[in-house]
């Protein structure tokens, strides 16, 4: 049941978070391509220039808790069911999409998104192993 409601939700959840990561929020093309390479950091000093906590909190987390629902793409592809499959696809896909952002100048490539939007597929993950353990029948 949960995987069939998965396959139904999860294609235009994926056109939505492409909406969001290259037209949402107010977004204009930028004048220049920008680059973020610097891990952890960029996030730190973003957070310290931020009008509030609450601002911060909410893109930090933002980018963690969008892409959990990545987590459970091995109920649709099953070679996607080990983590290291799973880490490796989405970190190449994610790397892809920054580097379109970059090149279209839609938005920043960033390290610390490809960091935190893997730590979500990574929570995803557990989360999907969770449920798959507890709730079996459901699962089906």
């Amino acid at each position: 049941m949960l995987k069939k409601f998965y396959k139904i939700i999860i294609v235009p959840y994926t056109v939505f978070l492409l909406y969001l990561m290259f037209f949402g929020m107010g977004r204009k093309q930028m004048d220049d391509n920008l680059l973020t390479m610097a891990p952890i950091m960029s996030t730190i000093n973003f957070v310290k220039g931020c009008i509030s906590w609450k601002d911060a909190f909410r893109i930090v987390v933002g980018n963690i808790v969008m892409f959990m629902p990545f987590g459970f793409l091995g109920w649709l592809f099953p070679g996607l069911n080990h983590l290291k499959n799973l880490v490796f696809t989405f970190v190449s896909a994610i790397t892809i999409i920054e580097a379109l952002q970059y090149f279209s100048r839609m938005g920043i490539f960033e390290v610390d998104d490809i960091l935190l939007n893997t730590f979500g597929v990574f929570l995803g993950f557990l989360i999907k192993k969770n449920v798959e353990e507890r709730f079996e029948y459901f699962v089906k």
